[in-house]
Formats: C-alpha cells, structure tokens, sequence
C-alpha cells in the first residue's frame, strides 16, 4: 500500500503524540525538531523533509512498547520506504533508509559520538548490528547520499529535546507537499 500525503497527515496525527522511545519527547515533536535543526542549516528541502520523516516507519504499526526495550530492530528505516517510493525521489528516500547505518559509522569514525548516545540509542545500535569497522565505515561513506544521512543523524540525536519549540506541523508539511512527485 502506498501512503498519500493525506495517510502522511494521518500517521502523525494518530501516532504524533506517542512517547519517542524512552526519550522525553513525542514522535511529532521528534520530527519537527529534527527537521527544524535540517532548516536551521540551510539543508536543502529534500533533506529537511527525509529528517521529518526519519521515523515515520516507526508508525506503521500500533505497538505501545519500544521496539528496542523488548529487544526487537523494528527496520523502521526499510518498512516504511515502500509506502513512500511512490511519492519521494531518492534525495528524500535514502537519508532515510541510510540514517540507521549512519550512527553505526559516526561510533566508527568519531570517538565522542558513541558517548553522546541516548540509552535507548545504545540499546538500538547493538540490535542493529553495531559499530562498523574500518573497511564498513569506509563503504558506507561511500554510497551516494551516505553524507546527508550523517547530516541526518546528528540532528536526529540532537531532536531529543523537552520543551523545544519549532514551527508546527503545517510549516514541515509545505516542505513534503514541496518534494512530493507531482
């Protein structure tokens, strides 16, 4: 099944207010400071709407439990790319599906970065197969869009933030309507 923009609008309005695994924010508001951290740095509208969608796939199902918690990698960054190829080009789609394999190459190549994680953060990486080597570091950098996906993932472990005020829904979503194929 293909979303629409207006199933887009449904997911944050349905699943929006749902706590961000372990984190002291909502998904919504974890996608809109996300994206709001995207815009600040004048990224382009593509790679703002693929950081308000980040985690979309994470809404794909009503599970009231962090994935992570029951020791499950819910893939949230593939399932939800089927619902959105239709709608997206890959300037959208592949900081998407990249920004987990993101943070296992930032642990690699930046010593501080590991240390910044939230627990659930940690929790998730082993899950997702842990820090790359070397050789995987350096093939991950490699793939077209693997930059903006580290782009990507900073702000996503900046985006935890309580009380962080953002521009609202309908602010992000003229970026979506933006980047969506006609």
């Amino acid at each position: 099944m293909a979303l629409t923009l207006e199933d887009i609008d449904a997911l944050f309005r349905r699943h929006g207010d749902t706590q961000y695994t372990g984190e002291p924010v909502t998904q919504l508001e974890h996608a809109l400071q996300t994206a709001a951290l995207a815009e600040q740095e004048d990224a382009p509208p593509s790679l703002i709407v693929a950081s308000f969608l980040h985690d979309l796939g994470h809404m794909l199902e009503d599970n009231g439990d962090t994935p992570t918690m029951a020791g499950i990698d819910d893939l949230h960054q593939y399932r939800i790319l089927p619902f959105l190829r239709h709608l997206f080009d890959e300037d959208v789609l592949a900081p998407i599906r990249l920004h987990v394999d993101a943070k296992r190459y930032l642990c690699a190549v930046d010593p501080a970065y590991f240390s910044a994680l939230s627990a659930d953060s940690v929790r998730s990486l082993k899950l997702q197969g842990g820090i790359f080597d070397a050789q995987q570091a350096a093939d991950f950098i490699a793939i077209p869009y693997a930059a903006d996906a580290v782009r990507l993932r900073r702000w996503d472990d900046l985006a935890k933030k309580e009380n962080y005020r953002t521009p609202d829904y309908a602010h992000f979503s003229r970026y979506v309507a933006q980047c969506a194929r006609a």
